[in-house]
């Protein structure tokens, strides 16, 4: 079974083949997934994710953002991916509301349903131009991670499957016959 990452390079290199520059292009696997720390756009939204970090919910600080969610059960870990939404487009935009971690085997994580009454939740949103989540002056804004949080939940062996990478995925091109999405490289 071929993992999301070698489909790509495979798929890259064909269409590189019938191109001018012939295989070329093929003697390096192509950087699809983008680094933490750089706001990208995906239809009208940038994103940034900030800041990735195992949770511990035995700590005070780590305690404040999982507030109403238990501890992982054995064999598991919980995985926070803090991140900024903002509209840069000069029409109110819907933000993505579909986002998982897939590990180099191929093993997808959707995130965990959060309080809505979390202020650090990430909850999608039609945003006005320029604003954001976290919104400017939230305690999730001006907290130590300055982002939103999505929590995911993964069994202990597959957090050795890395690098690790977040979808962010906003609709379906149907004239490209892709899924809308950027995605990062997580820094766990």
């Amino acid at each position: 079974m071929l993992t999301r990452r070698l489909a790509r390079v495979v798929a890259t290199c064909v269409v590189a083949a019938v191109s001018p520059l012939g295989l070329a292009a093929c003697g390096a696997e192509e950087d699809l997934a983008h680094r933490e720390g750089l706001a990208l756009p995906l239809e009208g939204i940038t994103y940034n994710v900030f800041i990735t970090r195992q949770l511990n919910l035995e700590d005070v600080e780590d305690r404040g953002y999982t507030e109403n969610v238990q501890q992982a059960p054995p064999g598991s870990t919980y995985y926070g991916v803090f991140l900024e939404a903002c509209n840069v487009s000069e029409e109110p935009v819907r933000t993505a509301g579909t986002f998982r971690i897939v590990d180099t085997a191929g093993n997808e994580f959707e995130p965990l349903s959060l309080d809505s009454e979390n202020p650090f939740s990430y909850t999608p949103t039609e945003l006005e131009p320029g604003d954001c989540i976290p919104a400017e002056g939230s305690l999730a804004s001006s907290g130590p991670t300055a982002g939103a949080l999505l929590i995911f939940e993964l069994p202990l062996e597959n957090t050795e499957n890395r690098p690790l990478e977040l979808e962010v995925l906003d609709g379906y091109d149907v004239a490209e016959g892709h899924p809308k999405e950027l995605i990062f490289e997580l820094d766990i």
